[in-house]
């Protein structure tokens, strides 16, 4: 019976080693959960404030990046009027010149001087083009007479360019 009695105190003995060890165990995994979750909750009140703070700031931010687009288009706009000013100041300029004037209609109303004589020089392709005008015969007049205006007005803005 001794040696019972010692194979018993030795597997209570270990049993009672086992209960010890599994209950350090548990309290050590319930240790480092109580510590994961107070990390959990400041994770967690951290990114909701930072959630809250980008949700706050979006709206201000799209709005100050759109303004800032519109001021930039304004300060172009403002710029290309500046400079269609300046073209206009300087047209003005150029046909309050008596040369300037008579050169122009010279060349756009084949005017001449008195005593002088005026050619008029085909154009080799001219034919071509008389062709591919023929169907304006059939249109209203004022619509040929707007289309010359346009085609004028484009002569003239490619040569002031």
């Amino acid at each position: 019976m001794a040696g019972n009695r010692d194979r018993f105190s030795t597997t209570t003995r270990l049993r009672l080693l086992g209960e010890q060890t599994a209950a350090r165990v548990y309290r050590s995994q319930t240790k480092r959960q109580a510590r994961r979750s107070r990390l959990t909750g400041r994770a967690a009140l951290l990114a909701l404030v930072v959630c809250s703070l980008i949700v706050a700031l979006a709206y201000p931010m799209r709005q100050y990046v759109a303004q800032r687009a519109d001021i930039a288009e304004q300060e172009r706009l403002l710029r290309d009027a500046r400079d269609q000013a300046e073209d206009l100041r300087d047209a003005k300029a150029r046909w309050q010149d008596d040369a300037y004037v008579e050169r122009q209609a010279r060349e756009r109303l084949h005017m001449v001087r008195p005593g002088e004589t005026a050619f008029t020089v085909p154009d080799p392709d001219g034919a071509t083009k008389r062709r591919a005008e023929v169907g304006k015969a059939d249109r209203p007049w004022y619509s040929n007479l707007f289309d010359g205006v346009d085609k004028a007005d484009r002569v003239h803005r490619t040569t002031a360019e």
